[in-house]
């Protein structure tokens, strides 16, 4: 067989193992798993069996393509050996998914021998289940990587990637464990069926129902938070491994996890019918593939590596010598230090009073690593501005004292550590608005708009609100209407701030080209924009009073607060100089900082 020939061959190995693999799920989904009783490799203690039940045409048909699954994949082997010579990774690849294919079928085997089929309840099929799923995702892979070797691909490098490694890592990690968190899921829909969501959400809240019932409810949001990761993950690798293939992965990988995620709200409302199973497990391999393949593109020895920033900056090496001073400035301090006020004084809304010295702590420090975490990475893709920016100009990015690789592994470090703090110490719902957060300020903010666009910080801002968000959440477990008023508040809040912060330093922006709006439409404009979204703060800022969350020591407050904050901005309408633009940026801080005592002296008296 020619390599064109076998190019071929295996692309359409990958795809039939995907098919077979589908069609477990639905020998399980339909509860087919014991059609052959007890027997393997036999069904019913015959070879073909004469049974004319559903379940054992089903399971039986299952266990005929897993065998030519098996022999295809032994073929693949056979064949890589013959056409490709001595150390081709194709040959390797192969190999590879003849092991993950026999391991598969000791899997399978074991499923049916044990009884962990049908109606079985056991911790063991769960966990064997959990297993499976891992095991059929390194197979295809296996597969995937095998095919793409096989298409010219080149072997891979895995040493000296940096955060590239690290981020590819990290998000096969959790896509296995979104996976195998998916199987368990879709074990309790199959054994403790339900009438509606309001009832499987009240199910998986109450204790003692069975653990499979209980898992239900953190799939969602755990398919959230790795989808999130996965797609700033690939956007950021496509960025620093640039081709149009890696591009275009990464487009991909976003729409397709917004399509996965969406069958999987639309599966949930359905109160998961085999065929939405089906297509929800379909989507899930294709994330997978993909981002395998992305993988292997940005991992491919001579795959072309950017270090650089957008205006070309030199590689940042580092010169050596960095203290924890410098790590430390990589977070920015003073920046988290109002957007984690915010974050702590919204657990004292919730909770009405102190919410605990462990959930304090652990919130406090969780939300600054996770913010940490995302101003290291904005350092690092940002630093051919800083370096031209009088303001920036001694970050430790700009003056090499810490490398972007490292830089980078800091914050990715820093990320997944505050991400299991507060899942761990609060919940998971917390953590991913932590992380929602990071992804918004890097992806959205840094890469997409702030260069492009002078509604960068209007869109992009919005990272600074996720924090009280993310205490509320940490605190009460869900989102009530009032946190969503935190997070709007801050929303058109920091366009006041940050255009004040933005005349200031406005000859900055403009020697480098970043289209800030002063820079874009000038000062009249900018003042103006300023006055309206004073004006939609104080709105705002009124609901929780006009819902009868707050008080009248709450309305007072905002009222003194609001009216000079309107007054201070039409003073910059007036007079549009430098400093009446410090006046209105320095107020607006503590103007935030006291709404926000303001809020939890009143819920607590």
């Amino acid at each position: 067989m020619s390599q064109t020939s076998l190019r071929r061959y295996a692309w359409g190995v990958l795809l039939w193992n995907v098919l077979v693999a589908l069609w477990g799920a639905y020998v399980r989904a339909t509860g087919s798993g014991a059609g052959c009783g007890s027997h393997w490799p036999t069904c019913n203690g015959e070879i073909l069996p004469r049974s004319p039940q559903v379940e054992t045409l089903i399971e039986f048909t299952h266990r005929a393509t897993s065998g030519l699954a098996f022999l295809s994949v032994l073929a693949l082997f056979l064949l890589a050996l013959r056409a490709f010579p001595k150390g081709h990774p194709a040959r390797f690849g192969a190999g590879l998914a003849l092991l993950f294919m026999l391991t598969e079928s000791l899997v399978g085997a074991s499923l049916v021998l044990f009884g962990w089929t049908a109606d079985n309840v056991s911790p063991e099929r769960a966990v064997v289940q959990m297993v499976h799923l891992a095991n059929t995702y390194f197979l295809l892979a296996a597969l995937a990587l095998t095919a793409w070797w096989a298409s010219g691909g080149g072997p891979l490098r895995l040493r000296g990637q940096g955060a590239v490694g690290l981020a590819l890592l990290l998000g096969l990690l959790a896509l296995l464990f979104l996976g195998m968190s998916g199987a368990v899921t879709a074990l309790g829909d199959l054994l403790f069926p339900v009438r509606n969501t309001l009832e499987a959400l009240e199910r998986s809240l109450t204790p003692g129902e069975h653990f499979l019932v209980r898992l239900r409810v953190l799939h969602p949001l755990i398919a959230v938070s790795v989808g999130l990761y996965v797609v700033f993950a690939a956007f950021l690798v496509a960025h620093l491994r640039p081709s149009p293939l890696s591009r275009r992965l990464a487009q991909g990988l976003a729409y397709l996890y917004g399509a996965q995620l969406l069958a999987g709200l639309w599966n949930v409302a359905l109160k998961a019918p085999v065929w939405m199973q089906i297509l929800h497990l379909f989507l899930a391999y294709a994330v997978w593939l993909l981002f395998v393949l992305l993988a292997a593109s940005a991992l491919e020895r001579g795959a072309r590596r950017v270090e650089l920033g957008e205006g070309g900056a030199e590689v940042h090496r580092g010169t050596g010598g960095a203290t924890w001073r410098d790590y430390l400035a990589l977070t920015k301090p003073r920046v988290i230090s109002l957007l984690l006020f915010t974050s702590l004084f919204a657990m004292f809304i919730a909770a009405r009073g102190w919410p605990g010295l462990k959930l304090f702590l652990v919130v406090a420090l969780g939300g600054y690593m996770m913010a940490g975490a995302a101003n290291a990475i904005n350092m690092v893709v940002d630093r051919d501005i800083d370096a031209r920016m009088k303001r920036t100009a001694k970050r430790p990015t700009v003056t090499q004292r810490v490398s972007s690789r490292d830089a980078l592994l800091f914050a990715f470090t820093l990320a997944v550590l505050a991400f299991l703090l507060l899942w761990w110490g609060a919940n998971l719902l917390a953590a991913t608005l932590a992380l929602m957060g990071l992804i918004w300020y890097v992806l959205v903010y840094t890469l997409y708009l702030k260069r492009r666009t002078w509604q960068n910080i209007v869109i992009g801002g919005a990272a600074g609100a996720f924090p009280p968000l993310v205490g509320w959440a940490a605190v009460t477990g869900d989102l009530h209407l009032f946190a969503w008023y935190l997070f709007a508040l801050i929303f058109f809040w920091t366009p006041v701030h940050f255009w004040a912060l933005a005349l200031m330093i406005q000859e900055d922006y403009r020697a480098v080209g970043v289209p800030m709006l002063p820079v874009v439409l000038g000062e009249r404009v900018t003042v103006v924009q300023i006055a309206l979204y004073a004006l939609l703060t104080a709105l705002i800022s009124l609901m929780p009073f006009a819902m009868g969350e707050l008080g009248l020591l709450y309305l007072v407050a905002s009222l003194f607060l609001n009216g000079l904050l309107i007054l201070k901005s039409l003073a910059l309408y007036r007079q549009p100089e430098r400093r009446t633009a410090v006046s209105l940026y320095k107020y607006s801080m503590l103007y935030l900082a006291l709404l926000f005592v303001a809020m939890a002296v009143d819920r607590v008296v």
